[in-house]
């Protein structure tokens, strides 16, 4: 297949023509983070069965019009591990780009495991191994060789052809409706809107700190995101994750005392030091957000764990019936937020809702009851 390298602002209305009729495309990009905040858009790789294109955004930073096209909603949008993808395109137009069917996500109802890699789906539907020579290329730099066009270009081809095949399989099996509720997820905006008040809930061993440290470690992340985004810098360059933990212990309030943070970097204290010692004096004084009791691990009881083994059982038959992974259907950490009555579980969304969630739900209730029958177990509703 001829791959069209697209750099010219007077090639773009005959690709938006070709896109327009098109039921589905297949998109990919290539882009930088190692240096900057935000991702830097390098390519875009669209495909179809008959044609495919690398679009050039730095050669043409004005895309508004050809993402226009891509963005109707007639048009299905075929990814893999779609997120950072959508996230460009969503701060480069400010709207979510959908429908959108992710390989990644639809792959366990073949039997896959969780989030596989791209690689190993199109290693196990099309018997081909794809290169690593380009994997670490600066896709920024042009111009581009026709090796680097050529591995670019195969991600969308052979996306178009597992997509075709997943399809397939998966309405032979009657699956194909399961995902819709998976892929109306990701029309939710605030998964491409970085928040820095809520950053601090990513920093792990958060749980562990005292009231001030939680404080200190709060208004710290918060003051890291908003200078990274606005110096379009990585934020660990600014303060890594485990200094954070460390700064909401020692308390530091002059820069002197900053200094002698073994882990620290000249750069940070030069920059930033008398920044942060005032956001640490100043976060000692201040009530921390509280921690969710949600967001606390809970000792069990016995019989708790007996419950949450009675669930396990359930989940494992069920995913037998459907030839797939057990965790893919529901893991123990999602058994424990039912059990305890938590939101945000998966268990309760869209096709793991209808196959075992619904279930789960009803025996906690007394809904329906287990019973044994010839070796096999049975689920029946309990008011009949």
């Amino acid at each position: 297949m001829t791959i069209e390298y697209i750099d010219r602002p007077e090639q773009l209305p005959d690709l938006c023509k070709r896109i327009q009729q098109e039921p589905w495309i297949a998109l990919d990009t290539e882009f930088l983070r190692e240096k900057t905040y935000y991702p830097i858009f390098c390519l875009l790789q669209i495909a179809t069965p008959d044609w495919v294109v690398c679009v050039d955004p730095i050669a043409l930073p004005d895309l508004s019009a050809l993402f226009s096209v891509i963005n109707k909603p007639e048009i299905t949008k075929v990814l893999h591990s779609c997120r950072q993808d959508l996230e460009i395109f969503y701060k480069l137009t400010g709207e979510v780009t959908y429908p959108v069917f992710d390989t990644q996500i639809a792959a366990p109802l073949l039997g896959f495991q969780e989030n596989p890699g791209y690689a190993m789906l199109v290693s196990n539907f099309l018997n081909v191994n794809l290169s690593k020579a380009h994997t670490r290329t600066d896709w920024s730099v042009r111009p581009l060789s026709k090796d680097q066009i050529q591995y670019a270009a195969d991600d969308v081809i052979y996306l178009c052809k597992i997509y075709q095949m997943m399809c397939q399989q998966l309405k032979e099996l009657g699956r194909l409706d399961w995902l819709e509720k998976d892929f109306e997820l990701l029309r939710n905006k605030e998964l491409y809107q970085i928040s820095a008040e809520n950053a601090w809930l990513k920093i792990k061993g958060r749980k562990r700190l005292t009231g001030k440290q939680l404080s200190i470690v709060q208004a710290l992340t918060k003051w890291r995101e908003k200078t990274a985004q606005v110096e379009n810098r990585p934020k660990n360059w600014l303060i890594r994750d485990d200094l954070l933990l460390e700064l909401a212990k020692l308390q530091p309030v002059t820069v002197a005392e900053l200094e002698k943070i073994r882990s620290i970097n000249v750069r940070s204290v030069k920059h930033y030091g008398r920044r942060i010692c005032q956001l640490i004096e100043e976060a000692r004084n201040l009530s921390p957000i509280p921690i969710s009791d949600k967001t606390k691990p809970v000792k069990k009881t016995a019989t708790q764990e007996a419950v949450l083994d009675v669930l396990t059982a359930v989940v494992r038959m069920r995913a037998d019936e459907n030839s797939l992974n057990p965790v893919i259907l529901a893991a123990r950490k999602d058994l424990e937020k039912l059990l305890f009555d938590e939101e945000d579980n998966s268990i309760l969304l869209g096709w793991r809702y209808s196959m075992v969630g619904k279930e789960l739900q009803g025996l906690l209730k007394g809904q329906y009851s287990l019973t044994l029958k010839e070796g096999n177990v049975l689920i029946k509703d309990s008011n009949l």
